[in-house]
């Protein structure tokens, strides 16, 4: 059926869109630097690289052995609020590493190029945000992301790249990093309770968030190249239904049957407070599978974390800029 790079293979989201793509037929080329993935994500029937999409010269060299037929393109530092602190880091990462696989691309006649973007090209649009609004990000992981999806269009008006675009949002389940202070909310305070810690929470609680179970997005993701229909497209794809902070803190406390008065709140950091997408359009190109409930998928999430235990948080060793860093990182 075909061969595919998938980048980013050792994360979270990509090592879900790896095996879907395994179990449709596809032959996967996995590729990460494992700066927060980890080598056991990725299915054994996977060919496994070791390497950074910044690396131009390994990027050619996979292109020309395999010839893909597609891209998936998961690799990214995803902590969107450290981003105003690691902007360099940031967009080298996150925008230059993303060229490099766009230009390979169009010189190797890819079939189609997938992209996962974010809901944090929003901003602070009203909510539900939907793909019809203009993006006005508010951090540098957003303005990466959007600046990506442009180049995407320009690369399709003046090369012939065809691409789909997907932005999903606050996605949790198996294989997430959970040591990763930084990002992924409901890894945080999974990890703080294995470690007899309290719960983090900045500001008052009060900003909502909807949260999409892995494989909520994931078989999407993996599937939609097989619609052309699609090709061109941009789709919000995840949870339904907003939560505040504050509750979700409250139900990860009961699927981990922790006391949930051990919350502790810290100055709130700028983050955009409310932030959640509708699904319209993804339900009306692809085949989408109800959400699965929160209670649900925290359950399950909560059954692999106690069964792999706690993982240790580090600190970013690359700090570019130190003013007023968030209370706790």
């Amino acid at each position: 059926m075909g061969t595919v790079l998938v980048t980013g293979a050792a994360g979270f989201i990509g090592s879900h869109v790896v095996r879907h793509l395994l179990e449709l037929g596809l032959a996967v080329v996995a590729l990460d630097d494992l700066s927060g993935g980890f080598r056991d994500n990725v299915p054994g029937q996977a060919e496994w690289v070791h390497g950074s999409i910044t690396d131009y010269e390994l990027l050619q060299q996979l292109f020309e052995t395999h010839q893909f037929d597609y891209v998936f393109h998961l690799a990214a530092y995803a902590a969107e609020g450290l981003s105003h602190f690691i902007r360099r880091f940031n967009y080298n990462n996150n925008l230059i590493g993303s060229v490099n696989l766009i230009n390979l691309s169009v010189l190797h006649g890819i079939k189609c190029f997938v992209f996962t973007s974010s809901i944090a090209v929003y901003g602070a649009a009203k909510p539900p945000m939907t793909e019809e609004m203009t993006p006005q990000p508010e951090d540098p992981y957003g303005v990466a992301k959007y600046a990506v999806e442009l180049d995407l269009h320009a690369a399709h008006t003046q090369f012939g790249l065809d691409y789909i675009i997907f932005r999903p949002h606050n996605v949790y389940g198996e294989h997430q990093n959970i040591g990763d202070k930084y990002r992924n909310v409901i890894g945080i305070f999974m990890n703080q309770i294995l470690q007899g810690q309290p719960l983090t929470v900045f500001g008052d609680g009060q900003q909502t968030r909807a949260f999409s179970y892995i494989d909520d997005v994931a078989p999407v993701i993996a599937r939609s190249v097989f619609n052309p229909a699609a090709f061109g497209q941009i789709f919000n794809v995840g949870g339904d239904q907003p939560y505040t902070v504050n509750q979700l803190a409250q139900e990860v406390c009961r699927v981990m049957g922790a006391p949930q008065s051990a919350i502790v709140h810290l100055p709130p950091r700028n983050e955009v407070v409310h932030a959640f997408s509708s699904h319209a359009k993804v339900r009306e190109y692809l085949d989408v599978p109800p959400p699965l409930p929160l209670a649900d998928g925290l359950q399950r999430m909560a059954a692999w974390v106690q069964r792999v235990g706690s993982r240790q948080t580090s600190d970013f060793a690359n700090i570019e800029i130190p003013h007023g860093l968030p209370a706790g990182w």
